[in-house]
């Protein structure tokens, strides 16, 4: 399998501190991996950092092979990184179709009709506003709309939080 994305020798923080460092990590494509610890020790650090979100003081980062290091966090979406915050950032102002029809990736693999597909109580909400939803229905909107953007990389933190387990063991 191709290569996915590669990180080498990631240091970075916050300011001056450092959360950080030495990082290295590679994905091939259809691969996964999960981020398991305790708070505090870097696993949403390394999420915003791989999205361009920190401060990297040093190291490499490789998307398909194309070096994405020094791009910022809207070309690094461009390039394929869906990110899925642990903050949902619903706007309060825009349906649950709107949230997921704005980000859209014309001919992307990601499509209404498919995420409807997956998580059948956006399409039963599709008229509510984001703030009108449920803690569990945020989230599932949230993933919903990194995947509109058709990444080649999702980025998730705390993904699981608020949903029920019969929507986790679909997701997995």
């Amino acid at each position: 399998m191709a290569e996915l994305i590669r990180a080498e020798g990631l240091t970075a923080g916050y300011g001056d501190s450092i959360v950080l460092e030495d990082v290295s990590l590679a994905i091939d494509e259809g691969g996964s991996l999960a981020l398991l610890g305790r708070n505090g020790v870097g696993k949403t650090t390394l999420l915003l950092t791989l999205m361009g979100l920190t401060r990297l003081q040093r190291g490499r980062l490789a998307l398909h092979g194309n070096d994405i290091t020094r791009l910022p966090a809207w070309r690094r979406a461009h390039s394929g990184l869906g990110w899925v915050p642990q903050e949902r950032f619903m706007f309060p102002s825009l349906t649950v179709e709107e949230h997921l029809t704005v980000v859209e990736r014309r001919g992307g693999t990601w499509n209404l009709e498919r995420v409807y597909k997956v998580f059948p109580r956006l399409e039963e909400r599709r008229r509510n506003l984001g703030n009108q939803l449920s803690g569990g229905e945020q989230q599932m909107l949230a993933i919903a709309r990194a995947l509109m953007t058709s990444p080649k990389l999702l980025l998730l933190d705390e993904p699981m939080e608020g949903l029920a387990p019969i929507i986790v063991q679909e997701l997995v």
